[in-house]
């Protein structure tokens, strides 16, 4: 049976406007059957911390640090927590809803698109599996969530290594179409990490970090050997090819699309407006 085809795009790294602007108007040209589903890589340059939708930032963010540390700063269109993207792979998929296979429910749907990572961490030799919260106790710190930080704490088909977070995904359904996205962390900077977010005192951040050293764990902390970024995108372009059963072929924006996409970024992810909206 002939496998669908997918476009695959590596866009190296870009500005954090740039990435929530391209994903954004992927999932718009999908919608119009402009273009195949996409899988796209991508980085951050400068580093930056990418908070949820939802999140409030004068309550929950540290902007004296994030400018201190000299990094990037933008609002996603999906929901979650902050996340420093700085020694990472960043993915995001995007697909309509009534693909083949694909579950209505947004949790079933997470596991569905997450079976590509999972299977990319498996090629890496890491013996991954998918988070399911199994005490009401679980279940209800993922619906009220203590931290404003991503890697806090696995959600729902989310991918553990020994119980500990290796990556964090957030979703959206806009247009009949799904966009998830999500960080696969190489390496950590757990005090960077921490120094982000606001807290009642210095009291609370310090149990909080002590206790995240059990809930998330980067690769390179787990791996035999050092994984490069090379070899981290070989290796979960094969496993979504693998995990989705598609084939992957290259896509490349035309100047046009190109220039739609600047203009996304300069308008609504580079503004006051959309980063501090809440």
């Amino acid at each position: 049976m002939e496998k669908t085809v997918w476009g695959f795009i590596d866009s190296g790294d870009c500005s954090p406007a740039f990435n929530m602007a391209m994903d954004e108007a992927l999932l718009t040209w999908h919608s119009e059957g402009i273009i195949p589903p996409i899988i796209r890589f991508y980085g951050w340059n400068p580093a930056s911390l990418s908070i949820g939708y939802f999140q409030k930032v004068e309550r929950e963010i540290n902007m004296e640090a994030v400018n201190q540390y000299g990094l990037g700063f933008v609002r996603r269109p999906t929901g979650g927590r902050g996340v420093l993207h700085e020694h990472e792979l960043t993915y995001s998929v995007i697909v309509k809803e009534d693909y083949p296979n694909i579950p209505k429910s947004v949790t079933e749907a997470y596991r569905f698109i997450s079976e590509g990572i999972l299977r990319g961490f498996h090629l890496l030799g890491l013996e991954a599996d998918f988070a399911v919260p199994r005490s009401e106790l679980e279940k209800e710190a993922l619906k009220n969530p203590r931290s404003a930080v991503c890697f806090d704490a696995p959600s729902w088909y989310e991918l553990v290594v020994g119980g500990r977070k290796v990556a964090g995904s957030a979703q959206t359904r806009q247009k009949d179409v799904i966009l998830q996205h999500g960080s696969i962390l190489l390496d950590l900077d757990e005090d960077k990490l921490f120094s982000l977010f606001q807290y009642p005192n210095d009291r609370v951040k310090e149990r909080m970090q002590l206790a995240f050293k059990n809930k998330a764990v980067a690769i390179n902390d787990i791996s035999r050997r050092p994984i490069t970024l090379d070899e981290a995108k070989a290796a979960f372009k094969k496993g979504f090819s693998e995990g989705l059963n598609i084939s992957l072929k290259p896509y490349e924006l035309t100047p046009e699309q190109l220039e739609n996409v600047h203009k996304l970024a300069e308008t609504r992810y580079e503004s006051k407006e959309w980063n501090y909206m809440r």
